[in-house]
């Protein structure tokens, strides 16, 4: 495999690790109400685990309310449950066949325990950005074995190698700055 392809596959797997912690930290509550909160939480309908943004419409009246409305008025009793057995620290009401999530202000101590949790999630984020570039030179000393590949080129992409996953973990690092700081926000 040509080295442009090797480091290209590590670039493209380094923007979907960054991209995915994007994700994960959507879930992570801020203080203020967000349709992320919520959206990806698994529901219980008929037998299957099924995305709740799948089965409702979320809204966001006011930065502390989130008001759900099934597309599937039997489905309520399900989505409060769910909700109920998630982590979010939220009780849902169940007004007819509207759920309000009341999302209450975070407490000093809830907002570091956040912060910790997110840093955690960030720290694995890193860990399999390095595994990638790993896998990345592991390749080109494979290439360089086999004689398709110079000493010096083989060298100069591993140090390619390097700088891409430094150039990620800085986004990483810029991500869980901004996050810390969202949820630090009172």
């Amino acid at each position: 495999m040509p080295v442009d392809n090797i480091l290209r596959e590590a670039e493209d797997k380094m923007k979907k690790a960054v991209e995915h912690l994007r994700q994960q930290l959507r879930t992570v509550r801020t203080g203020r109400a967000s349709a992320g909160l919520v959206e990806h939480l698994k529901v219980d309908y008929y037998g299957t685990a099924t995305e709740l943004r799948q089965l409702a419409t979320i809204t966001v009246p006011d930065p502390l309310m989130l008001i759900i409305k099934p597309f599937d008025p039997g489905s309520v009793g399900d989505i409060a449950k769910s909700i109920q057995a998630s982590d979010l620290g939220v009780t849902p009401s169940v007004e007819g066949k509207v759920i309000r999530l009341a999302v209450p202000p975070l407490s000093e101590e809830r907002r570091k325990q956040l912060v910790h949790q997110v840093k955690e999630m960030t720290e694995e984020a890193k860990i399999a950005l390095r595994n990638i570039r790993r896998d990345a030179i592991h390749h080109i000393d494979t290439e360089e074995k086999a004689k398709k590949l110079g000493e010096d080129a083989a060298r100069t992409s591993r140090d390619d190698a390097t700088d891409l996953v430094h150039k990620y973990e800085k986004q990483v690092g810029d991500v869980l700055d901004h996050k810390t700081e969202e949820i630090m926000e009172v």
